[in-house]
């Protein structure tokens, strides 16, 4: 674990509502209790943070009963590490969610992509096109956000890095992305990629028709632990969101599981992959 704040703060709102339940206590008698406002408690456990304060998650801990000093100590000591900031803290302008907080820490990230090559794969170049592609961006702006996706990529490349598997929809590889040029060095860097004993692409291709993975992308992180549960991650052209409920989760994976199932084996997709680059010669 490398002790991801986004993660350690999920944690720390997840232990407080499982105190606050041992001592039999609601929201709303710990606010009047303590003569907090109504949100302060509410935002806490549904993790919206701002900073955690030390003296007043101490007074919860006195209201909650909580007397073991070791017990105290993990969950002080967790909302401590939650007030560090992980590097992506210094680009609040390029990420609109917890995306790179949740990779920190994961031991395995699965993603459905299908218009896209997922972000951790892709090219400068690639991603640069995708960047210019709104309109919208000044040549700064892409070339910032550029660096910032090649940054989020060393996640992959740390010493341990997580299992990740990548389904990417045929129709992804089939569109110009930047032009011939770039299309096949991307194409050609999924390859290589593809060769690392944690990293798994497989692609779905057009050929199998409607899939269960049809409604859109998403990412499943998961942590190698019960404390932190596993998220889905979600993200539109204005917002992002992750979901938590088991049900949801459920769900996730069952369609990431029956989608594998259609998609070509990582052997098949590696040698689609280079008849593309072959195709883009021509």
């Amino acid at each position: 674990m490398t002790g991801s704040p986004t993660v350690k703060l999920r944690r720390l709102s997840a232990e407080l509502i499982r105190l606050r339940k041992k001592a039999g206590l609601t929201v709303e008698e710990v606010t009047t209790r303590l003569g907090w406002s109504k949100g302060r408690l509410t935002k806490w456990e549904t993790n919206q943070w701002t900073r955690p304060d030390l003296v007043l998650i101490r007074a919860l801990l006195d209201l909650y009963g909580v007397t073991d000093n070791a017990v105290r100590e993990a969950i002080l000591d967790l909302a401590r590490q939650s007030r560090e900031k992980g590097w992506w803290a210094k680009y609040t302008d390029v990420f609109r969610g917890d995306l790179p907080g949740f990779e920190a820490d994961a031991t395995q990230i699965r993603t459905y992509e299908a218009l896209y090559v997922p972000g951790l794969l892709q090219t400068s170049g690639y991603a640069a096109a995708v960047f210019r592609a709104g309109q919208v961006l000044d040549e700064v702006s892409v070339k910032r956000r550029v660096e910032v996706r090649m940054v989020r990529q060393d996640v992959l490349k740390r010493e341990k890095p997580p299992e990740f598997y990548a389904l990417i929809d045929e129709a992804a590889l089939r569109k110009m992305v930047g032009g011939p040029e770039v299309m096949a060095e991307q194409l050609r860097h999924l390859i290589e990629v593809a060769a690392e004993p944690h990293i798994t692409i497989q692609i779905l291709p057009d050929a199998i028709g409607a899939h269960a993975a049809m409604p859109g992308p998403f990412t499943i992180l998961d942590f190698g632990t019960a404390l932190d549960p596993s998220v889905v991650y979600l993200e539109t052209a204005t917002d992002s969101l992750h979901l938590e409920k088991p049900e949801e989760l459920q769900a996730y994976n069952r369609i990431f599981t029956q989608a594998v199932a259609f998609s070509q084996t990582p052997e098949e997709s590696v040698r689609y992959l280079a008849t593309l680059v072959d195709q883009l010669k021509m």
